[in-house]
């Protein structure tokens, strides 16, 4: 079935059951049982009607008590039999059994087994026994007890079933949740590894900023005076640098946020990189570049790292060399490499800075390799080698 009864539909069901037990037995005591009245039992009086309505009424309270009504119902039911009533089927008894074994069934258990035994080992040779006390014979009750037998196997087997089924769904339910609870947990764990990256991207973006607004600040501060044109540029530059960088913060910040969308990546192709060199070259930095193969597009992390790598590598450059740098940037079969050579100011940083631990990480995280080092003719260089993946088709263009 694919629905179930709540608490209260439950309780309406129990009381309807009860209601046509009732019905049922009162009917077939009246008419002397279910082959007729054969003038051999007990007619129907106040103390049948009574004994009737003993056994089935308290089968409204079935699920919350199913050992004490079948309890009430088989005791009500040998009564009627022992009063030489014609009880050819207990039908209040079969739905307490069927009750019973739903909610106590399944599982050798000892609980199960005391109720096997008063259901089958007590009542049916009780039974037996008060009919017998009335003259019946063993072989006339065979037929009639076998039935019985079988009714309550069937009965029993059916709420033990019905049980096991309940008790599948509910598994099923409770591992449904544990699903979702993990996915949940996933996701969670996949925007925090998110946030993270969008928290380095910041940092970069920010850190970028800043050291091309201090090389700029103190070039129209040299230039102010003998240089006006030249002054002005830098300052044109710190502003067109202040708004960008603002923009990007403000991306990158509402990315951070739990309730919004991933950011969306920046542009980071071979025009990205041209702009990033141009940006450079019109705050002075005097930058010659160079292109080995036909460009590609790059997958998105690769694209990101070489975009962030070269930002940083010029930033080192127009922050601690003398002005100048040299860019190349080679596409291979399976990998991009990026070159800058810039020479050394007053003091050069081999090793150091978090931008070249940042720029190592980046380098790492796709298998690929990065070097800064200072060479012995006083230029620092850089090279980084970023692996991606080879074309589907061997052959296929760039």
């Amino acid at each position: 079935m694919g629905w179930k009864l709540g608490p209260r539909g439950r309780a309406a069901a129990d009381v309807a059951a009860a209601s046509a037990a009732v019905a049922f037995t009162v009917g077939m005591l009246q008419q002397g049982g279910l082959g007729g009245d054969l003038g051999t039992d007990r007619a129907l009086d106040l103390t049948g009607v009574v004994l009737a309505v003993v056994s089935a009424l308290p089968l409204a309270w079935s699920q919350r008590f199913p050992g004490v009504v079948f309890g009430v119902s088989a005791t009500a039911s040998l009564a009627l039999l022992a009063l030489d009533y014609p009880l050819d089927v207990p039908p209040a008894l079969l739905i307490a059994t069927y009750v019973l074994a739903e909610a106590v069934g399944g599982g050798d258990t000892p609980r199960r087994r005391l109720w096997a035994a008063v259901g089958v080992a007590l009542f049916l040779p009780t039974a037996m026994a008060l009919m017998m006390a009335h003259g019946k014979s063993l072989s006339a009750m065979s037929s009639g007890l076998m039935a019985w037998a079988a009714m309550f196997a069937l009965v029993w087997t059916a709420g033990d079933r019905s049980r096991l089924r309940r008790e599948r769904i509910v598994e099923l339910e409770v591992r449904d949740r544990l699903r979702e609870l993990e996915i949940d947990a996933l996701r969670r764990l996949a925007a925090a590894r998110e946030r993270t990256r969008i928290a380095r991207e910041l940092h970069d973006s920010a850190g970028h900023a800043i050291n091309v607004i201090l090389v700029q600040a103190g070039a129209a501060r040299l230039l102010h005076g003998r240089d006006p044109d030249g002054s002005r540029r830098a300052i044109e530059t710190i502003e067109e640098v202040a708004h960008g960088t603002i923009a990007d913060i403000d991306r990158l910040v509402r990315a951070l946020r739990e309730d919004s969308r991933p950011v969306d990546p920046a542009p980071t192709g071979t025009a990205a990189l041209e702009q990033l060199v141009d940006r450079h070259r019109a705050g002075g930095l005097e930058v010659s570049t160079r292109f080995d193969g036909a460009p590609r597009g790059l997958p998105s992390g690769v694209a990101w790292a070489a975009y962030r790598i070269l930002q940083e590598a010029l930033t080192n450059a127009a922050r601690h060399g003398s002005g100048q740098a040299d860019v190349r940037m080679s596409y291979g079969p399976a990998a991009v490499e990026i070159l800058v050579r810039n020479p050394v100011g007053a003091e050069p940083r081999p090793g150091g800075g978090l931008g070249i631990v940042g720029m190592r990480e980046r380098a790492a995280l796709l298998d690929g390799v990065l070097e800064a080092k200072s060479e012995g003719t006083g230029v620092f260089r850089l090279r980084a080698c970023l692996p991606y993946a080879p074309p589907a088709t061997a052959g296929a263009p760039a």
